[in-house]
């Protein structure tokens, strides 16, 4: 089994090509694969498989744990990238505009030059059914639980995946390694989640860490950087284009409207080639 080892700001994939109708890695395979000691290492796989309806391809996800995902930002810019790559080594081109399929739906990509890719991510989801978030019956600026007597604010937003954004003022001194494991843990998450820890520096850049469910803290999360901005222009803490920095990459976010699709751009890099003998 051929594979690509990619990432998207730090953010690491390994990519699988079963568009000849492969089955996909069960998931203890993901696991194996993913292990950074025993295995390739990655924080998510990545299957592209044949397209529908005009789109270029589709793609699966599955995390590290080998729980299978609905979004990823940063690998729908590496699934780009693969996909252009793979479209000239056959003598073709994809154009500077196409979509793909992934199980959140459908994404318009623009081809932005030097490895550089924007993604439509679809309109934040804000209504607590959507994201999952139980116990709520209409979405709230703030959310606040109640966890054996510490008290924990957020809001929360499905970008095609569940986050909760937690606004602190020191990026640094998060409690990442605490605060998420609970709150991803918690039945008002019954999907658990992705939890964001962000730092407005001002109108035009936040500062963003993300502790990914399935994987843990991971160098960037693109679906988190969607979130943490969509989260913080609807209290006006920010502007509509922002930049959010993550420890493995800048990413630039856009949401024009509340009812358009926000839109990430972002690197990729392809890492090395491989094949996989079971």
């Amino acid at each position: 089994m051929r594979f690509s080892k990619m990432h998207g700001a730090g953010n690491d994939f390994v990519v699988l090509d079963l568009r000849d109708g492969a089955a996909p890695p069960d998931p203890a395979l993901c696991r194996v694969i993913a292990d950074r000691h025993f295995g390739i290492g990655c924080d998510q796989i990545l299957a592209v498989e044949p397209g529908a309806d005009g789109a270029v391809a589709r793609y699966r996800i599955w995390n590290s744990d080998g729980s299978p995902s609905q979004q990823c930002g940063n690998g729908a810019r590496c699934i780009a990238a693969w996909l252009a790559r793979d479209a000239r080594r056959r003598g073709a081109e994809l154009g500077a505009r196409f979509d793909l399929l992934s199980p959140a739906g459908r994404h318009a990509v623009d081809a932005l030059g030097d490895g550089r890719y924007r993604i439509e991510m679809g309109v934040p989801r804000f209504a607590p059914a959507a994201i999952p978030l139980q116990g709520y019956a209409g979405a709230q600026d703030e959310y606040v639980l109640d966890v054996n007597d510490s008290l924990y604010t957020f809001g929360a937003v499905s970008m095609g995946n569940p986050h909760a954004v937690i606004e602190v003022d020191d990026i640094d001194a998060a409690p990442v390694e605490t605060v998420a494991p609970v709150l991803q843990a918690h039945p008002a998450f019954p999907e658990s989640v992705n939890v964001g820890f962000a730092q407005v520096e001002s109108r035009a850049r936040i500062r963003l860490r993300v502790y990914e469910r399935g994987a843990g803290e991971t160098l960037a999360c693109g679906s988190g950087a969607c979130a943490a901005a969509a989260v913080l222009i609807r209290r006006g803490r920010v502007a509509r284009e922002v930049a959010v920095a993550l420890p493995g990459g800048e990413l630039a976010i856009e949401w024009p409207r509340d009812d358009a699709p926000l839109r990430m751009a972002g690197p990729t890099a392809f890492v090395f080639e491989g094949e996989w003998h079971a």
